[in-house]
């Protein structure tokens, strides 16, 4: 097995995400790994409709300041001493993080979703499709409850995630 060089996480700028984001840190902290931030948008009306340019580029610029405002809520800001390389692209958020974590040397990060039948149907897709296609190890963190500043989990310090996918 390749040692990781990237970790690669998803992120969706929910306050559910935070949990998600932090694994992402530590497991490139741990790794020295290069940490790539994703964030993936499609326009309204889905991605085969074509925006102006301007709208488009508006809706570009709001899913990096998304980006930002999650490491400011999670982190506190982009940690220092890490190498991060965010990405922000126009795609549907499944298949542009298994594109995106394409090396043999990746290791993807996911929020595993909602437990229950809805929930999992509504909220776990994103999960499933990087499961099902990725090439990478694919880590997917449970929901955990954070503090009401969002600034620590719940479960601190435990390791409530679980390895789907290698």
């Amino acid at each position: 097995m390749a040692e990781t060089s990237r970790v690669v996480v998803g992120v969706s700028g929910s306050t559910r995400n935070a949990a998600v984001l932090r694994r992402a840190v530590d497991e490139a902290t741990r790794l020295r790994a290069v940490l790539v931030p994703v964030i993936a948008w499609t326009p309204v009306g889905g991605g085969r409709v074509h925006p102006c340019p301007s709208l488009a580029a508006l809706w570009q610029q709001a899913a990096r300041t998304r980006l930002d405002d999650a490491f400011a809520d999670t982190l506190g800001g982009y940690p220092t001493g890490l190498r991060i390389d965010p990405v922000v692209i126009r795609d549907e958020a499944g298949p542009a993080l298994v594109r995106i974590a394409d090396q043999p040397g990746d290791m993807l990060v996911v929020g595993a979703g909602r437990r229950g039948p809805l929930q999992r149907l509504v909220h776990g897709a994103v999960s499933r499709y990087c499961v099902a296609r990725a090439l990478c190890t694919v880590i997917a963190v449970p929901d955990c409850p954070v503090d009401s500043v969002g600034a620590s989990p719940a479960h601190e310090g435990d390791d409530s995630s679980r390895l789907i996918a290698a």
